[in-house]
């Protein structure tokens, strides 16, 4: 997707900190996100995404900073801004026992969205999600696609002009992926939508306008996807082995490049990768490697170039 053009912010956020105890959740986090941008954090669990989004939905308070939503300076957990925002958890969050669309009415009741209104919401959201000849039909017997439809249908019922997703594509399959994300780009070129979410899946961050790299707490990066990208020089040669860690210790001694464990096996950063194949299979005894392949840099390798880490690390926060 294309950069948004610089425009006044639609929230910023300046200084934002919290910490549990004596562990630091979140040091310093700052940001802005235009109107209509999609705007991602990206991190492994206990990076302090799920501590962000919290304090973003009004369910913790922040230890300090600020943020202001159209230069308006607004405590989280207002009235005001929650009017303005709708939020998808990643945790199922609908009744199970209503009907999809009881779900939603119920949804607008709590925004006080006038009944004629909100009816007319429910159907259209309903008809959007793909659920309108589903209606009358419980939440608990939808898949898990499906429920996540429902979910977003719900965030949407008061016409927010922010939504807030934390990990939104957790556990689907593919076409529900492609499903989610199609709806939420409509919602943008029609709606003018402000999206902000939280991921650690680097297909999904590929979906962002930008995105803020997001380590122990500290925004380290905020830029588009194929800028973040482009900090990993060359290609990466992909080793499939058991044993990751040994193997990589062992490639950076015989051949001097940076090796890192990776899902599965070992990547190593080098330009023009398909020469060192042969190079690694000839150094290493039939056997070792399950497979070696050549690929460009993704937005997993570049979080490792920038932080050091995976995006399976750390303990959850």
């Amino acid at each position: 997707m294309n950069a948004v053009a610089a425009r006044p912010a639609r929230l910023a956020v300046r200084a934002l900190a919290f910490s549990y105890g004596e562990r630091v959740a979140l040091d310093g986090v700052s940001f802005e996100v235009a109107p209509g941008e999609i705007f991602g954090f990206l991190g492994p669990n206990g990076a302090g995404k799920s501590t962000l989004f919290a304090i973003l939905a009004g369910l913790l308070p922040a230890r300090s900073g600020e943020l202001l939503l159209d230069g308006e300076r607004l405590d989280p957990a207002s009235a005001a801004l929650r009017a303005r925002m709708g939020v998808v958890f990643q945790e199922p969050s609908l009744d199970a026992k209503l009907s999809c669309r009881e779900n939603l009415l119920l949804g607008a009741a709590l925004f006080r969205v006038p009944r004629r209104e909100a009816e007319g919401r429910a159907t259209t959201l309903l008809a959007s999600a793909g659920l309108g000849d589903r209606a009358r039909e419980s939440a608990g017997r939808l898949s898990g696609g499906l429920r996540r439809r429902l979910e977003l249908a719900r965030a949407l019922v008061h016409s927010p002009e922010l939504l807030l997703l934390d990990e939104p594509t957790t556990g689907l399959d593919a076409p529900s992926f492609r499903r989610t994300w199609d709806e939420l780009a409509r919602l943008r070129r029609s709606e003018g939508l402000t999206v902000i979410l939280t991921t650690h899946r680097p297909d999904e961050a590929e979906c962002c306008d930008r995105l803020a790299v997001l380590s122990h707490g500290r925004v380290v990066a905020v830029e588009t996807p194929e800028s973040l990208r482009s900090r990993v020089a060359g290609d990466v040669v992909q080793v499939e082995a058991e044993e990751p860690e040994g193997l990589a210790a062992e490639i950076e001694a015989r051949f001097g490049l940076p090796a890192h464990p990776a899902p599965g096996g070992v990547a190593v950063r080098r330009e023009r990768g398909h020469e060192l194949v042969p190079r690694l299979v000839e150094a290493f005894p039939a056997g070792r490697f399950r497979s070696v392949s050549v690929r460009r840099p993704t937005l997993a390798d570049a979080f490792l170039q920038i932080t050091g880490e995976t995006l399976a690390e750390e303990a959850g926060r």
